[in-house]
């Protein structure tokens, strides 16, 4: 049983929604946070990312660092910049890219449920960023990121969605990057019983992108246990912000792979190699993505090929993957990269670059690219329920939920 229930957001002044709204934290480096902070004073990058008010050569994760990000946040309370819900609502976001919706409920999600594997992860998260969310989150008394969760889709649910967007939404903006995004509270008794009920009724449900986010509240949460010896469990530090799409609405994109070298291979050496363990097929120039699952693209050269593996079947959820066959049938023995987590030789590109930029890394800094096919929600799934975990850059999900839309405040 899920235990998913609303809350009394913080949320921007209707009519600077559009100026405080920002990309999440760590699709930037250092230098792109600084330059796109810079652009926009009321952006949320710059409590998100609150190294960029400090020199350049300033430590990031020293503690006037965090410091300043309370400070700020506060700042844009007293001054009317954000405004507090006077009770606690569920919230519709609905995300268009493309003249493709997503729509989500906004809530909050329960820490003992990601104890007890309710809410179910399919990656493990780095200790160092983790502890600089831990950080942020427990100077600023405050969860600023919402962490994108999934469930499987539920009628009730969405005729409740449906029929609340049917009213005048309260947010409802175009960002720099062409994504719509529209906002509708529900406020009403019976509504949001219904759809807790529902939530209820749920035995699972799955971190779709925000590992590190989520690892990160739940971490400040049981400080705050320590430091609440009398908690009570309805403390807001027992919940995390989420927002929760059902399944048959997501779009998970391909996450691509580079290599900076071929291991001593000649680009016909590689092909013969390859001739070994798939079917090879030439398709020139023109840029071509995969079509199925078991087939990948390489753009080596000037010239796209495309590869069809044979003898994908595998009762093994992560097996089956193909991230993972490319992995175990050609990374590792024709290219010698035994964990891509670490190796200096591989880098990854989100599908939202598209080809092209496949094609100027390989005549830039790369020898070789490889196009996936997108892992499926269902197969997300079914690494989840299994207790396994998938290879590191599985998944690219577009749209990105903006952080400073909904901030979750949570006891000091």
């Amino acid at each position: 049983m899920a235990t998913v229930r609303p809350f009394s957001a913080i949320r921007p002044k209707k009519g600077l929604e559009d100026r405080i709204a920002a990309l999440p934290y760590d699709v930037y480096n250092r230098a792109e946070a600084r330059a796109t902070a810079l652009k926009e004073p009321l952006s949320f990058l710059n409590i998100d990312r609150p190294e960029t008010q400090f020199p350049e050569d300033f430590d990031m994760y020293s503690a006037p660092v965090y410091e300043k990000a309370s400070s700020m946040i506060r700042q844009m309370l007293d001054d009317g910049s954000f405004v507090r819900e006077k009770a606690p609502c569920y919230y519709i976001y609905e995300l268009t890219m493309d003249g493709r919706s997503q729509t989500g409920i906004v809530a909050c999600a329960s820490v003992d449920d990601y104890d007890r594997a309710v809410i179910k992860k399919h990656e493990n998260t780095r200790a160092d960023k983790e502890a600089d969310r831990i950080r942020h989150v427990d100077r600023c008394s405050m969860q600023t990121g919402p962490i994108f969760l999934a469930y499987r889709s539920t009628a009730a649910i969405n005729e409740i969605v449906e029929m609340k967007k049917c009213e005048d939404p309260l947010y409802d903006f175009t960002s720099d990057d062409g994504i719509t995004h529209r906002v509708w509270i529900i406020a009403e008794k019976m509504f949001i019983e219904k759809i807790a009920n529902c939530f209820s009724g749920m035995n699972e449900i799955y971190i779709a992108d925000g590992h590190h986010r989520c690892a990160s509240a739940v971490r400040v949460a049981k400080m705050r246990r320590e430091s609440h010896p009398g908690y009570t469990g309805k403390e807001e530090f027992n919940y995390f912000l989420s927002v929760l799409f059902p399944d048959d609405q997501l779009m998970i994109m391909d996450y691509n792979r580079v290599l900076k070298d071929l291991n001593g291979n000649t680009p016909e050496e590689l092909l013969a190699k390859l001739e070994k363990i798939a079917s090879v097929q030439n398709c020139g120039e023109k840029a071509v993505k995969p079509a199925q699952k078991g087939e990948v693209t390489m753009y080596l050269q000037n010239s796209w090929y495309k590869l069809r593996f044979h003898d994908i079947q595998s009762d093994d959820p992560v097996r089956s993957l193909d991230v993972s066959i490319l992995q175990d049938r050609v990374l590792e023995p024709l290219f010698d990269i035994l964990d891509p987590k670490t190796d200096a030789r591989i880098d990854f590109v989100g599908g939202i670059r598209g080809l092209e930029e496949l094609e100027r890394r390989v005549h830039s800094d790369c020898k070789v690219a490889f196009a996936m096919y997108p892992t499926s929600i269902r197969e997300l799934f079914a690494v989840a329920d299994a207790g396994l975990l998938m290879p590191p850059k599985s998944t690219w999900f577009e749209p990105k939920l903006r952080s400073g839309l909904f901030l979750h405040e949570i006891e000091r």
